[in-house]
């Protein structure tokens, strides 16, 4: 288990005190990486490739409930940390309670900055905080047909089709 990799922010502010003393390039991104799927890790591969250390910030449930609605996140938070953490080209996951990462950002201070391509540059939370200390703000290509929203409902979609045919079945006997 990668649980070394999970870090309090005051654990991640040590952490970053070190690489930075090793003239590592520290990459952040953040979301919500509910149902991990191949867009992820292709994204997660190509944020790594913008530096040396790559931190996630992990909406926490509360703030998953709070942008996405009731029905997530689908996996707990300290699950999707467990997940996030275990890929290899990750160096640190960490929780926030926020809406937004912006403050996350602001303690991190991260030299690049990076979202998928949903998002424009100009609508990235914490471009100004980062562009301010000479950072590099990216926002990479989005892997097409790939969505943790369309997966789920895909999935309660089947599991009603399996339960009505089950249904079905029970009716038959």
């Amino acid at each position: 288990m990668m649980t070394y990799k999970i870090m309090t922010r005051a654990r991640l502010q040590r952490r970053l005190t070190a690489w930075r003393r090793q003239r590592k390039r520290i990459v952040f991104t953040n979301g919500c990486f509910d149902l991990i799927h191949p867009g992820h890790v292709r994204y997660l591969r190509a944020a790594k490739r913008c530096g040396d250390v790559l931190v996630v910030g992990l909406n926490s449930d509360t703030s998953v409930r709070h942008l996405k609605g009731p029905q997530r996140p689908l996996v707990p938070q300290d699950d999707r940390c467990e997940v996030v953490a275990a890929l290899e080209m990750v160096d640190g996951v960490t929780l926030f309670e926020e809406d937004t990462p912006r403050e996350l950002i602001a303690a991190v201070q991260p030299d690049v900055l990076v979202k998928g391509g949903d998002w424009s540059p100009e609508r990235i939370v914490g471009a100004d905080i980062v562009r301010a200390r000479g950072g590099m703000v990216r926002s990479l290509p989005f892997a097409k047909g790939y969505s943790t929203t369309t997966l789920a409902r895909r999935i309660r979609g089947k599991s009603k089709v399996q339960s009505q045919k089950s249904k079905a079945k029970l009716a038959r006997q």
